[in-house]
């Protein structure tokens, strides 16, 4: 039994120190024949991680320079001149100390070719160039972007939490989910396409504020309109959300002459991502109600605060930067 509470606590009450994915971005891009512009954005954990680190580099590539370093919020910004001698096709570039700092989303543009993504993981911290890259890598690499955003973007991950604990019932949280996947998508692919757009920081303390609208749903124990037709606020805060999922692609970048296929894959790995959570917190809830009965409303008690006091943190911390 304490395993269960264990792990319910850890689902909802893990996430207060992040609220979103942030993997180490990387761009390598070709100004001329030899010439390259390296720039990255490294995460930290706070002012004493102040070490820059710089990517590794194809072998025929070396640095032309010092390194030019900055910082923003929890995070160093580095940026490099680069010479290459020849074509960097087959060669390898990665980041050489993943192990502590998750995943790392790598963009590279050769000159007068297709953009191309690449997503490097602790087992895989370095990728080959392509001479051309193609659908399939494309679809790999946005696929895997998708699951480890909802996965790991701590916001949108407790409000499905969330989501599931107020409606309880399997069917109905699919829909309700898919709901919320529909209404991010369009807004996605609105935003890519330019048609509309939010400024970033009002749509982060909004969605923290959705966190809070669901918590206060959870907490009343009664039959709500939430409850009733969970699909409809679902889809109205997917519309909000989908915002925020396009500012994550906005840093991340969309390759050229790829564009549906990176969107549409994406966006499929949010969907797989919301799926297994869906899975892990009915799974979980069943066997609290299975195993111990009595311990299933304290359970459920303990991670409506949970959310709705890291929503509530969340929101004011988002207002006050």
């Amino acid at each position: 039994m304490r395993w269960l509470l264990a792990a319910l606590a850890l689902l909802v009450g893990s996430p207060v120190l992040a609220d979103e994915l942030r993997p180490v971005s990387i761009q390598f891009e070709q100004v001329d024949e030899s010439l390259w512009v390296l720039t990255w954005k490294q995460p930290v954990a706070g002012p004493a991680d102040s070490r820059l680190t710089i990517p590794s580099l194809p072998a025929a590539c070396a640095l032309d320079g010092e390194p030019r370093r900055d910082s923003a919020a929890l995070a160093l910004l580095g940026s490099a001149k680069v010479r290459c001698k020849g074509d960097v096709a087959g060669s390898t570039i990665g980041w050489p100390t993943l192990a502590g700092q998750g995943d790392a989303i790598l963009r590279v543009a050769p000159l007068g070719r297709p953009v191309q993504v690449h997503r490097l993981t602790v087992d895989h911290p370095d990728a080959t160039i392509a001479v051309r890259p193609g659908a399939a890598q494309v679809w790999r690499s946005y696929f895997a972007i998708g699951v480890g955003h909802i996965l790991g973007g701590w916001d949108h991950l407790l409000f499905v939490i969330a989501l599931v604990l107020l409606v309880a019932r399997p069917w109905p949280v699919i829909k309700a989910a898919t709901a919320f996947t529909v209404a991010h998508s369009m807004i996605l692919v609105a935003t890519t396409l330019g048609v509309t757009g939010l400024p970033q920081r009002p749509v982060e303390a909004l969605i923290a504020l959705s966190i809070v609208f669901l918590a206060v749903e959870l907490a009343k124990g009664r039959d709500t309109f939430t409850r009733r037709l969970p699909w409809i606020v679902a889809f109205a805060f997917g519309l909000l959300h989908g915002f925020g999922f396009a500012g994550a692609l906005r840093e991340i970048g969309l390759p050229e002459g790829e564009v549906p296929a990176a969107l549409v894959s994406f966006n499929l790995g949010v969907e797989a991502g919301q799926l297994l959570v869906i899975a892990a917190v009915l799974a979980i809830r069943a066997a609290i109600a299975r195993i111990a009965p009595k311990a299933e409303a304290p359970a459920l008690k303990l991670a409506t605060y949970a959310i709705g006091i890291t929503g509530a943190f969340w929101l004011i911390e988002r207002i006050a930067a």
